[in-house]
């Protein structure tokens, strides 16, 4: 199945961040912790340019914390500047970010402008309300909850510029369009969940089978993904005249995942970045 999902406010986000890039001095980019590449936007990166730049590793509360510390290795040997942060438990994320760009701020008249961005259900919004330690931004579980731009004073000296999350015209990485669909970065309604739960449950079953049998009482030796998912629905009356209703038992098992049920989980290492030239849409 091609998994996809560009809608028309997507196409006048990319023009709109064109336009606002020419006014910013710097990049904050919001990445989901359990996915980093997958959920980084290539085409933002071509847009940027020379812009300097700082990752946010967010919702690492929901990641595997052995690999988000082998993703931090590789961005501090690939010199990408990079930290972690959890809008449940925010700390000192706001103090952080503004002493990353306090060095870079001191030769500039202020504010110091700062664009905010991130593909959808990063969880940038919660961090602008961190940041900004009011709320300012709306929130939610789904894609595509900002619409439009808006500026927030982080204080005297620094502004953050939001912009809607956005994808990129076409993912050509399929492997990463079924971990964005799995973490919920793509909407469910431009899937099957069927052929998502499977596919997820074969990411468990190789990495994480202890999870599988601690939270559903599987014996995942030599097991097949779909007699796993098989499995699921039946013990989970996920049933349906024909047997088992693989589209609800996918839905069950990506909401128990995407609620951290299953435990801290990762989808990718370094080693799955893959090099994918980017065609801009011009819709």
């Amino acid at each position: 199945m091609q998994i996809g999902w560009y809608p028309g406010h997507m196409n006048k986000a990319r023009k709109d961040i064109i336009h606002v890039l020419k006014k910013v001095h710097a990049v904050l980019e919001i990445v989901d912790a359990r996915l980093p590449y997958s959920s980084e936007n290539p085409l933002l990166h071509q847009l940027a340019e020379n812009k300097p730049m700082l990752k946010i590793l967010n919702k690492s509360d929901l990641a595997d914390p052995n690999i988000t510390q082998v993703w931090l290795d590789h961005y501090r040997h690939n010199q990408i500047s990079a930290m972690t942060a959890c809008g449940k438990n925010p700390g000192d994320i706001r103090a952080r970010v503004i002493q990353h760009f306090s060095a870079l701020q001191k030769n500039t008249r202020p504010p110091f402008r700062i664009m905010i961005v991130g593909i959808p259900n990063v969880g940038k919004s919660t961090l602008i309300n961190v940041l900004s330690e009011r709320k300012i931004a709306k929130t939610g579980n789904e894609p595509a909850v900002t619409k439009g731009q808006q500026q927030v004073m982080l204080n005297d000296n620094f502004a953050l510029l939001d912009t809607p999350g956005m994808l990129w015209p076409k993912i050509e990485d399929q492997d990463s369009a079924y971990r964005l669909a799995v973490t919920g970065a793509i909407k469910n309604t431009a899937f099957e969940f069927a052929d998502i739960g499977l596919y997820a449950i074969s990411v468990l079953n190789a990495n994480y089978p202890d999870r599988l049998t601690k939270r559903y009482g599987f014996d995942t030796v030599d097991a097949e993904p779909v007699d796993l998912l098989e499995e699921l629905g039946r013990t989970r009356g996920c049933l349906s005249k024909g047997g088992v209703d693989f589209n609800k038992t996918g839905e069950l098992l990506l909401n128990e995942i995407r609620s951290g049920k299953l435990g801290l989980l990762s989808f990718e290492l370094p080693s799955d970045i893959k090099e994918v030239l980017i065609e801009e849409s011009d819709q």
